[in-house]
């Protein structure tokens, strides 16, 4: 499957729409939206922060691999950064190396992302390894300055917990489920892969829960991810 052109602007693009979406439906819900516990809109609006959050992430992750602006790498850091930055204020200079200390040692002791246990100490494990302490104060300051503007269940419910929710759901998805357990001697990415189904994956995590070819391909941006699955 042949890489991304170095004249590709579609990433570009696509990163662009995920940012706007995440910031305007941000301020629609701080700023506009009523919250009803009896509703199902306050639910669903969470759910779709939460995955606007996620792609948030998705996009710094593929300018880590260079494939958001190919060709055009201060523009590519320039969104990485960003998006990281977005994402609970991460950072991506901080991201970058790790990332590709886990593709090269997937699945092994020097891995930062693997942790040899069940769900929740490998979750906590993960959180040790990714969240700093001026990330806390960063976002602690950003709570307490929304609040005098927003409703505090808005703040709450639509900026932080999408926040929490999406860790979950890249930590479930694109890590736990497909590192978990042993691998075949033979599977050169200790990965596993869901199965073939386009809408989930993209719902669950915008195909990361394709991970085997991922790994196999870390050249392909996310939403082209999909044409590896067999």
């Amino acid at each position: 499957m042949a890489k991304i052109r170095q004249n590709d602007w579609r990433g570009i693009a696509i990163a662009a729409i995920i940012i706007v979406c995440w910031f305007a439906l941000l301020v629609y819900l701080l700023n506009s939206f009523e919250v009803s516990f009896a509703s199902p809109l306050t639910y669903l609006f969470i759910l779709l922060q939460t995955h606007l959050y996620t792609g948030l992430f998705i996009t710094a992750h593929d300018a880590m691999h260079g494939v958001v602006a190919p060709g055009k790498p201060a523009l590519n850091k320039a969104i990485g950064t960003t998006t990281a930055f977005l994402f609970a204020y991460n950072w991506y200079p901080r991201l970058l190396p790790k990332h590709h200390q886990h593709h090269r040692h997937v699945a092994t002791e020097q891995d930062p992302d693997y942790h040899h246990g069940s769900f929740w100490p490998w979750y906590f494990s993960f959180l040790k390894n990714y969240i700093t302490w001026w990330q806390i104060l960063l976002m602690a300051i950003t709570y307490n300055v929304l609040q005098l503007f927003f409703p505090l269940q808005n703040v709450i419910l639509f900026w932080m917990l999408p926040a929490i929710l999406a860790t979950f759901q890249l930590f479930y998805f694109g890590t736990y489920l497909p590192h978990k357990g042993e691998h075949a001697a033979d599977n050169p990415h200790k990965s596993s892969t869901q199965s073939k189904n386009h809408l989930w994956a993209f719902i669950s995590c915008y195909f990361f829960g394709y991970h085997y070819e991922h790994h196999d391909k870390p050249y392909l941006p996310w939403w082209q991810l999909y044409k590896a699955k067999v």
